[in-house]
């Protein structure tokens, strides 16, 4: 929402929230920056010894506030010696900012990774367990190589969760001082420990601190989503076989079936034709009069309304909204004889993740795969409750001021806006408004062909996989050469992100795809034998 002339005016004469809170910790900076030369002068070994010597301060009364200045430096020189970098002074501020449990706004390419090596390395001093959740494998298992030499050189343990591993490998990795892991992962674990019996088979410790990257998509965007573990029950499959062939023989009505205000006033009737109505905003399948004939005539039942029928009304409802509500490789995609759904904030593709209530079995049926039996739900929690269960979490992401009140309310959080390192020199122009899809597609085209003739790199943002795949073809017909990165392709997303960059590259990747990936001028060194690969394998996500 649009700040109203009022806040403008209480902005420039008393300073904003984030202007009072930069002020009130900045000699906190200056003592963090003040150590400087005197941790330069400790050896290794000396400067590893601060690990052992601040657990015993705290061990004797000390707090982690009254360590911060000291830790903070500690860390700044590690990181100098195991990395190669070194902590600018708004990043010190981001990790003081996350430290107290609140949420830093910084731009991109400020260093986000960096600024939680500075809270995480002193609330692990207390030996609860630090969870640095990012939104993807690569990322967790990235971050904990990269920034995880700098904890190992102060004498902690690093550890990570992912997807693929088994229930030994991800305790140990719990058990260490930092573990990385993606929000789901930790969410499913939660999951798992409180369905089990043994005290010996949990693989989580308490929850104490977590350091939430992207913390506007996985507390507000995701905060509803709920994680479901489910089981198979005996249902038998066969119904949504023959309500998919009933659902292509019926005929959609013109209507959506809402009555307008203006009809209500008039005391209008929806008008009725085909077998049933769709309702695209709220996603709802009505039958009509004629649709419920068509149904009663198909199973040979005399009248659908009875009890006995509601498996068969629920059934073919469902039939109904996988063929005119949900939309291959939009909202799902079928590989290797299996619907995948793809994941609406992050264009991404969810393995082992199933739509409840029989939605999944209907669109199997639809796209002629094999239908798994039905499952039920066994244990369920929101991301907005998991993360509420932390005795303290912090986040940081580019846009989180435009979700304070959410943050506030849900999480007792508030945004802190930390400064660029350097003034900003990137020109941020006004957006282009196009009457129709046609226009501005090809606006988007003749855009790209223009940057790509002066070997400029251009990277596509698409909000469906369809977009990106439209794009695609119109960037084909003009002989321009380019990757394409959707939840179709998801297994190489930061290999192909991170050379988004080199001259002449043209990427075009759905709206989330490959986020947190470091994008370099020129091409990414990290990535550059990775992403030269044999020629077979290349064809699958290179158009």
């Amino acid at each position: 929402p649009s700040r109203g002339l009022g806040d403008v005016y209480k902005r420039q004469v008393f300073g904003s929230h984030s202007d009072k809170e930069l002020k009130r910790i900045s000699k906190t900076v200056d003592k963090i920056e003040a150590l400087d030369e005197s941790m330069q002068k400790l050896s290794d070994e000396e400067l590893r010894h601060k690990t052992v010597e601040f657990k015993e301060r705290l061990a004797n009364g000390e707090t982690l506030d009254d360590l911060l200045p000291e830790a903070y430096a500690t860390v700044r020189e590690a990181s100098s010696r195991a990395i190669g970098l070194k902590h600018y002074r708004v990043q010190l501020i981001g990790g003081i900012i996350l430290h107290q449990g609140r949420i830093a706004e910084m731009r991109t390419g400020e260093g986000k990774t960096l600024v939680s090596t500075l809270p995480a390395y002193l609330n692990a001093l207390e030996e609860k367990g630090v969870h640095i959740v990012t939104v993807n494998d690569y990322l967790a298992t990235r971050d904990a190589e990269w920034m995880g030499k700098v904890h190992n050189f102060l004498g902690l343990t690093v550890g990570v969760v992912t997807n693929d591993m088994e229930n030994d490998e991800r305790r140990e990795a719990y058990n260490c001082d930092i573990t990385y892991i993606t929000n789901n992962e930790l969410g499913f674990d939660y999951l798992r420990d409180n369905m089990v019996i043994e005290k010996e088979d949990l693989v989580q410790r308490d929850l104490h601190y977590a350091i939430v990257d992207e913390v506007d998509s996985v507390l507000i965007d995701e905060a509803r989503t709920p994680l479901i573990i489910s089981g198979e029950s005996g249902k038998s499959t066969e119904l949504y076989r023959a309500c998919d062939i009933l659902a292509r023989q019926m005929e959609r009505g013109s209507s959506d079936g809402e009555l307008s205000k203006m009809d209500i006033l008039m005391n209008e009737d929806i008008e009725e034709d085909g077998d049933f109505l769709v309702n695209e905003k709220d996603k709802q399948i009505m039958l009509t009069a004629d649709g419920v004939k068509k149904v009663e005539k198909f199973f040979h039942i005399e009248n659908l309304a009875d009890p006995e029928n509601l498996a068969i009304q629920h059934n073919i409802i469902l039939a109904l909204r996988a063929h005119n509500l949900m939309f291959k490789d939009k909202d799902y995609v079928v590989k290797d004889d299996e619907v995948l759904i793809v994941d609406e904030f992050t264009g991404r593709i969810m393995p082992g993740r199933r739509y409840s209530d029989g939605l999944h079995q209907a669109i199997e049926a639809k796209e002629h795969v094999k239908v798994k039996r039905e499952s039920k739900t066994l244990a369920t929690i929101t991301f907005q409750n998991f993360f509420n269960k932390y005795k303290k979490k912090a986040g940081m992401t580019r846009t989180a001021l435009t979700e304070e009140k959410e943050f506030r309310d849900i999480y007792g959080m508030d945004v802190v806006e930390i400064p660029t390192n350097r003034p900003v020199i990137r020109v941020d122009h006004e957006d282009a408004v196009y009457m129709t899809k046609k226009e501005k597609f090809n606006a988007v085209v003749q855009s790209v062909k223009e940057a790509h003739e002066k070997q400029q790199p251009v990277l596509v943002g698409t909000i469906t996989i369809e977009n990106s795949e439209l794009i695609s073809r119109m960037l084909k017909r003009e002989g321009i050469p380019h990757n394409v990165l959707n939840a179709k392709f998801h297994e190489l997303e930061a290999e192909i992100v991170a050379q988004a960059g080199q001259a002449g590259a043209v990427t075009i990747a759905t709206n989330m795809a490959g986020r947190g990936t470091d994008i370099m001028l020129g091409g990414n060194a990290e990535y550059l034998s990775l992403i030269h690969i044999s020629e077979p394998t290349r064809r699958s996500y290179i158009s």
